[in-house]
């Protein structure tokens, strides 16, 4: 049974999706289960994946770490969401961009979440 906007990733392909609608049945791609990706909120490696959330007076800025994530072709940051209000903002990013966001939006309820090519799903705590 899937939820809403939980991430699944195809470990064959590497499809990505996230729910919109949830239902009973099962995500399958390339003939098999989706992964369902866990939100990791803490910090371990030297590396710093934890969205960091700053409120502006006309937006909400999100930084990937306390130290800048690297941004390398084989390593970064593929997307910065806010879930601010219940509403979705996305941002795709590529190699040598930085791993950080700002969304021209105001809200009271803000969850910060990215996804890093190597190290999966981190939301902010």
């Amino acid at each position: 049974m899937t939820e809403l906007k939980q991430i699944y990733k195809c470990n064959v392909c590497g499809n990505i999706v996230e729910v919109l609608h949830a239902g009973k049945g099962e995500l399958v791609c390339c003939g098999q289960p989706m992964e369902l990706l866990g939100e990791k909120t803490e910090d371990v490696g030297k590396e710093k994946h934890v969205p960091v959330i700053e409120k502006t007076n006309s937006a909400i800025k999100v930084k990937v770490g306390s130290v800048p994530h690297p941004m390398e072709d084989a390593h970064y940051i593929e997307w910065i969401e806010i879930i601010a209000d219940g509403n979705v903002y996305r941002k795709f990013l590529n190699p040598g961009d930085a791993p950080e966001v700002e969304f021209k939006v105001s809200a009271n309820k803000i969850v910060a979440r990215e996804y890093c090519n190597v190290h999966g799903l981190w939301k902010s705590g």
